[in-house]
């Protein structure tokens, strides 16, 4: 039974590709190292396309949306209209109960694509790893690339359960993560299914989680070791794991451990971007696929469309802008005020507008983040000389006529977490740094997010009537999503995260603004 349901899932998840040979009437099997790699490009590394809709944007889109870096605009009239606003978006970016309700009410639209998506690849690559052990290995090339295909399963599997535990978790908290319900692990190739139980997967403990996530990290940087990655940032590589397996770390609060592992990055590749070079560069970005901090992409840049600072749009929070001072670099570089609101968008960070991304806004990794993990994990340990140095470094590649600062003990986490904030807005970061930094045992952070939901008249030229501000409050429930609506369907034994009905809490007007 079991071959059966691991035969239909392969056919399911590769297609009928060219490298699948036929075996028998019914079976189709991938019988070399070749036939694997392919099933793990179209299988397990998410594509790049044209983003037309912030909802059309790779896995985890709605991650742009949640924190305190982003707003909606309010202006006399919008420039786009109302479908993504206030459908798709409102109950993301407002923290609705039912993420996939609509401003109106009386709409709902599923909520499982990322959960569903994940899960997906994940067991892609459970298949690749159990098969590498059938496929003829002849050569020391085929041995080689076996290695390399393994590597990259380990890494891509270790990133997707990682944004899983952070999505559908509570943070890491070394008091209870033993105890604290994760997600599912599912580590095998086949399909489990057993009619006589409700549930057939059962919601892995947080440290579990992690504890795989790390296992996974460190076997693909011994089989990367062996068989280094040659093809470009697009592929995993040995770099990329040992970023990822940094932040991870990070998130454990294992702050020795983030320490060694940033370091270890760095001494193989600390190349930054010098920022002075793109001021009077218009055609030139911040990430882009020619940047020498560029480690590892996959996906798309989901954000290209819809953070204009236009009305009816999103736009970069007051709140992040005014950390930039005027001599830092990233704050004309990353954004640009809008001639139609005055509100603030995203300028060239990313190349913006339709196309098919090099680079994305939520799985790129960048040598960038090593330093500020290098840098607080030393503070986190009290090095407050390691961590100022760290961000020195950095710093001088990003500030104009920036002298360097020795940072006391006291002073030095909350300059690491604004710098952290400054440097790796919009890319996936601030949504699960607030998270963590609310159960931080060092130095623990927490406060009250607003956002302000701007509503327009959509029947009468696009005229704003009121902004609804809503509130995310400390230890908010909707810090985690709830489990989708189908997978409690399928697995009605489940448990749930609960979230909490959210109403605004006030209201407020242009003319309360001028």
């Amino acid at each position: 039974m079991r071959s059966f349901f691991y035969t239909i899932v392969l056919i399911l998840f590769t297609g009928c590709g060219h490298f699948l040979d036929d075996y028998s009437q019914d079976l189709v099997v991938p019988k070399t190292v070749s036939d694997l790699n392919e099933i793990l490009l179209g299988n397990g590394y998410i594509p790049s396309w044209e983003v037309k809709y912030l909802r059309n944007g790779s896995i985890g889109w709605q991650l742009n949306i949640l924190d305190d870096d982003v707003n909606t605009v309010i202006a006399y009239n919008a420039m786009k209209g109302s479908p993504e606003m206030d459908g798709t978006y409102y109950g993301y970016t407002s923290w609705q109960m039912e993420v996939g309700r609509n401003h109106s009410g009386n709409n709902l639209a599923a909520d499982n694509a990322n959960w569903d998506g994940l899960y997906q690849r994940i067991n892609s690559m459970n298949i690749v790893l159990h098969e590498l052990g059938n496929v003829s290995q002849n050569t020391e090339q085929d041995k080689l690339d076996a290695l390399r295909v393994e590597a990259e399963c380990h890494f891509l599997r270790a990133q997707f359960y990682f944004l899983l535990v952070n999505m559908y978790a509570k943070a890491y908290d070394p008091d209870n993560a033993a105890s604290e319900l994760g997600v599912p692990l599912k580590l095998t190739y086949y399909v489990e299914h057993d009619k006589e139980k409700d549930t057939q997967f059962e919601r892995t403990p947080v440290a579990k989680v992690y504890e795989q996530i790390v296992k996974d990290l460190n076997e693909s940087i011994v089989c990367f070791e062996k068989s280094p990655q040659t093809k470009s940032f697009y592929r995993a590589s040995k770099e990329a794991a040992l970023l990822l397996l940094s932040r991870v770390y990070l998130y454990m609060q294992d702050w020795k451990n983030a320490e060694i592992t940033a370091k270890e990055l760095l001494a193989e590749k600390s190349s930054l971007l010098d920022y002075s070079k793109l001021v009077n560069n218009p055609v030139e970005y911040a990430i882009s696929e020619s940047s020498p901090e560029l480690l590892f992409s996959q996906g798309s840049l989901s954000l290209e469309n819809d953070f204009t600072g236009a009305g009816g749009d999103f736009c970069i929070s007051q709140d992040l802008f005014q950390l930039y001072d005027t001599m830092d670099y990233r704050r004309d570089v990353y954004f640009g005020r809008s001639v139609q609101s005055d509100s603030i968008g995203l300028n060239r960070k990313y190349k913006m507008g339709e196309h098919r991304s090099s680079v994305s806004d939520l799985f790129t990794l960048r040598t960038a983040e090593g330093y500020l993990n290098a840098a607080e994990a030393c503070a986190m340990q009290g090095d407050a000389q390691g961590a100022s140095d760290w961000l020195n470094q950095l710093r001088s590649k990003r500030i104009e006529g920036y002298v360097n600062i020795l940072y006391s003990a006291d002073e030095v986490i909350d300059q690491v977490r604004t710098e952290r904030r400054k440097e790796l807005c919009m890319e996936g970061h601030r949504w699960f740094d607030l998270r963590r930094y609310a159960v931080c045992k060092k130095a623990p952070f927490k406060k009250v997010i607003e956002r302000v939901y701007a509503v327009y008249d959509w029947d009468h030229k696009n005229v704003f009537k009121y902004g609804e501000v809503y509130q995310l409050l400390e230890d908010d429930p909707a810090y985690v999503f709830a489990i989708p609506k189908s997978v409690l369907e399928f697995d009605t034994g489940m448990p749930d995260n609960l979230r909490e009905d959210r109403e605004y809490v006030r209201l407020v007007y242009r003319n309360t603004l001028d």
